[in-house]
């Protein structure tokens, strides 16, 4: 069992049955009143991220997470499907809305990580890094370079990036999965 002195950053732990991240926590004194533990956490199963305070007589079962290599293979009709990296014949699916701005940087053959809850695939992390290709890159327009400019380019997965004006049609480019910001063309 957990102490809610024990919520510390990255600590998983289960709440009304749903496995939570802790994203931030400190204690908070006021005078004449016990210490409270103020925490900002993250639904693993929903992505709903929460300020929520608790006190000294709260506590806390950790949650069992398990994390496996995977390969993601497509997504159709509002679900995206995922098999073990061994194994082909093992498949298991997230809805979109679970996966959240996650589904505009999968591709074909990504290896990404598969996080289980019990036997429930509850989410899915991205490398943080991905090259993909650049489809459509609108034209540098003279005289837009001088301040170092940026532009909307879409890659292979369909999902737009800001980009620097250099990049073009059919460039390689390093995308952070986790802000969708441009890293550095390939």
């Amino acid at each position: 069992m957990l102490s809610y002195g024990d919520l510390k950053k990255g600590v998983v732990f289960v709440l009304e049955g749903d496995p939570w991240l802790v994203l931030d926590s400190g204690f908070l004194r006021m005078q004449q009143r016990k210490a409270v533990m103020q925490t900002k956490i993250k639904n693993l199963k929903t992505g709903k991220i929460v300020d929520r305070n608790f006190q000294a007589s709260d506590s806390f079962e950790e949650a069992e997470i398990e994390r496996q290599p995977a390969m993601f293979i497509y997504t159709s009709k509002g679900e995206s499907w995922f098999h073990e990296k061994n194994d082909k014949s093992k498949r298991m699916s997230l809805k979109e809305d679970t996966l959240g701005d996650k589904v505009n940087f999968l591709k074909s053959n990504l290896e990404v990580i598969i996080i289980k809850f019990g036997e429930q695939v509850i989410n899915v992390e991205l490398p943080i890094k991905v090259e993909y290709e650049v489809v459509e890159a609108p034209p540098a327009v003279k005289g837009n370079t001088a301040q170092g400019g940026v532009k909307s380019v879409k890659i292979e997965t369909g999902a737009f990036v800001n980009t620097p004006m250099f990049v073009e049609t059919g460039d390689k480019i390093k995308v952070n999965t986790e802000t969708g910001e441009y890293v550095e063309r390939s």
